[in-house]
């Protein structure tokens, strides 16, 4: 990201893997009540006579707060963060891929110029996503299938650990089904990194440019804040696809796009927008957290790795 404040050294590749990774353990940790949410939303309607695995009869989702009250009613309030053992493996692998490499493979399509157009920044954003995704894509399988799993009623659940679900997946669908999703998500993730890396990029630029602000937290939090905005504007119907058809049974959809034609013709276009506020709500707050602690651990371990460097 621009800019590495006063007397600051660009932080080192180890610096940004880590820190990414830890920033966005962080983030998940506050706001995967909403994630879970924003699943149990776009999941609704999909398959309500499913015995398990799918939204239980006669429970009905309205809105981001109304899920999460009746999650809590129903199921208890540990079940907004069921699959949080794999979101966070997800987070130290994904986020260490695409937040901490985006620097660098800038740099490589800019060709040390001091110069980084919109395209270079689109195609970095677009090469670290994908990159991301080939390496967590079996976490994030695990983390929705958890999420979606409704534990209330005497409803069996499909998984009853996350080593379960991985062995339990990898059984009954094949190693395959670990990658299930691959193609929606890779493209769900190239427009999110993009939009969310790039947008960052961009406002944070415009900021330290026209605005007296400096390179610090009321930057970080207003440039998190609106990338977090425009992600969820655009990611949104991608995300809903991804999320059905990560969870659907073995056999349901015959590939991603006839998961789309589905829902287009079973639920109308505005089913693509399912879980539109939560999405936001945590894509928003996701960034700020993640972006804002990205940055301040940068700092603190690269003022650590100088002292140490460095002793008096």
């Amino acid at each position: 990201m621009v800019g590495f404040g006063p007397a600051d050294l660009p932080p080192t590749a180890a610096v940004k893997f880590v820190g990414a990774g830890t920033a966005a353990c962080i983030a998940d940790l506050v706001t995967f009540p909403l994630d879970t949410a924003k699943v149990r939303l776009q999941i609704q309607g999909e398959a309500k006579g499913r015995s398990n695995g799918g939204p239980v009869k006669g429970v009905q989702y309205r809105g981001v707060f109304g899920t999460i009250t009746t999650m809590v009613r129903t199921e208890g309030a540990r079940s907004l963060y069921s699959g949080l053992v794999a979101g966070l493996q997800r987070q130290m692998s994904f986020a260490s891929v695409r937040i901490g490499l985006y620097d660098s493979v800038k740099q490589f399509y800019t060709k040390g110029s001091e110069h980084v157009g919109i395209g270079s920044r689109l195609l970095a954003g677009c090469t670290t996503g994908a990159m991301a995704v080939a390496v967590a894509q079996p976490t994030d399988v695990v983390k929705v299938r958890f999420q979606a799993q409704v534990g209330c009623g005497g409803a069996t659940k499909r998984y009853q650990g996350t080593m379960d679900a991985y062995r339990t997946i990898a059984r009954e669908e094949g190693i395959r089904g670990l990658w299930k999703g691959m193609g929606p998500n890779i493209a769900r993730n190239a427009i999110v990194n993009c939009t969310e890396l790039v947008t960052y990029d961009l406002i944070k630029d415009a900021l330290l440019r026209s605005t007296p602000m400096t390179d610090d937290l009321p930057c970080h939090f207003t440039s998190a804040f609106g990338a977090g905005f425009c992600t969820t504007v655009i990611a949104s119907p991608v995300d809903v696809v991804k999320t059905r058809y990560m969870n659907s049974s073995h056999g349901q959809y015959s590939s991603a796009m006839n998961c789309t034609l589905s829902m287009l013709f079973k639920e109308g276009p505005m089913a693509f927008y399912k879980g539109f506020m939560p999405s936001f709500l945590r894509l928003g707050s996701w960034n700020v957290v993640m972006f804002v602690t990205y940055e301040q651990l940068k700092r603190a371990m690269m003022m650590a790795r100088n002292n140490y460097a460095s002793p008096l």
